[in-house]
């Protein structure tokens, strides 16, 4: 099975191995024969389409249309006559009947993408469609009938929109007959460099210039990204240094002047993503993140919670280790060891990032900016965490 998954990935486009990558298509390829509907969740830009002509194709309805229409960019005024066409007349410059989606996609796939943007009268209409086949044309009083397989996609989640009032929990329980879930690109670490490679090297093939490749540093880097935009950012983020750039190999600097770091992003939503990261990264993620707790407050205490469980995990033996300067190794700092049967917590964690800092440099100036703060900000943690300066300005 594991082969003939691989083959129905190639032929798709599908570039990646991970298990849940790898279930999401099993499971696409299992339902394809069968006349359910099929709800696919994943976050924007994960390919959550991939899985819908995954189906079409691989099912009998094959060789009729496919149609994929994205719920959330149709006008709300316009939507219905979109999906089930309208007759002469039934409103201005409606000059001629005209079929809608559903009625093109007879015998064959319609793929809903965004569907929980669908106004709650569509919904309706939407289920009298999953029901029984049938649906009305703007300004039609005769009832026509469709045989469509219906593939669904959304990335939010439906369960808190049906608390809301927002989505129908009939029609919820009708497209979920089967759910197939993408995972973020954030989930797929092992993946990123290497789309990052296939998407860099397409492009540098059309235009004829050599392949790019990353240090390891910068690799990382791109390995540890967030990536709220998922596989389509990357995508674009290859090609957009592919034309730029004159260099083949990309430093760390040079990669984050096109993806700097954003603690907005960060998946605070998965403690598993702080696994492999050393634990000056995570001091450098917690700063970034006070500096922009405004935009954080619904997350914060998520983020402190993957953290202590995530220190927790540390021998009490361990030490924490500066960033290393490759440029100027000569500068070498004491380790600070973790205290026995304790974990840092944040505030802890940022003090001694501020102590480090300034042991390290003769001025606040200085040190501020290694930390990526302004002076006042120094200043005022001086004071709230009585932090002894040993050397003077």
């Amino acid at each position: 099975m594991i082969e003939n998954i691989q083959a129905i990935k190639r032929s798709f486009g599908i570039l990646g191995n991970s298990p849940e990558l790898n279930r999401a298509v099993e499971v696409a390829v299992k339902v394809a024969p069968t006349d359910m509907s099929v709800l696919v969740i994943g976050e924007s830009g994960s390919g959550k389409e991939v899985m819908s002509k995954i189906i079409h194709q691989k099912s009998p309805r094959h060789h009729e249309k496919y149609i994929a229409v994205n719920c959330g960019a149709i006008p709300e005024g316009t939507i219905e006559s979109e999906l089930f066409g309208h007759v002469k007349g039934a409103f201005t410059n409606a000059d001629r009947d005209r079929k809608g989606y559903f009625a093109e996609a007879d015998k064959g796939t319609i793929f809903l993408d965004e569907v929980g943007e669908l106004p709650m009268n569509m919904q309706v209409k939407l289920l009298r469609v999953l029901e029984s086949g049938e649906f009305l044309p703007v300004g039609s009083s005769k009832a026509l009938h469709c045989n469509v397989r219906i593939v669904a996609a959304t990335n939010v989640n439906l369960m808190e929109a049906i608390e809301k009032g927002r989505f129908r929990e009939d029609l919820y329980y009708r497209l979920n007959q089967i759910q197939i879930t993408i995972p973020p690109l954030r989930h797929r670490p092992d993946d990123i460099y290497m789309l990052f490679k296939y998407f860099s090297n397409e492009q540098a093939e059309k235009m004829h210039r050599p392949n790019i490749s990353l240090t390891k540093e910068a690799q990382q880097y791109l390995k540890h990204y967030p990536w709220k935009g998922n596989v389509r950012q990357l995508k674009n983020i290859a090609e957009r240094i592919t034309v730029i750039e004159e260099a083949r190999e990309l430093d760390l600097d040079t990669l984050k002047g096109y993806i700097p770091w954003e603690s907005s992003l960060i998946p605070v939503d998965n403690p598993d993503y702080f696994a492999d990261l050393d634990q000056d990264k995570l001091i450098e993620i917690i700063l970034q993140n006070k500096r922009d707790l405004d935009k954080l407050k619904g997350e914060v205490g998520k983020l402190k919670e993957a953290m202590m469980m995530f220190m927790g995990n540390f021998s009490t033996t361990q030490t924490f280790l500066p960033p290393v300067n490759k440029e100027d190794k000569e500068d070498e700092i004491e380790d600070i060891e973790l205290e026995d049967d304790k974990t840092l917590s944040l505030d802890e964690m940022e003090k001694q990032a501020i102590e480090r800092a300034l042991q390290k440099h003769k001025t606040i100036k200085e040190a501020a900016q290694e930390l990526g703060v302004n002076e006042r900000t120094i200043y005022r943690k001086i004071d709230a965490y009585g932090i002894q300066r040993k050397k003077k300005e």
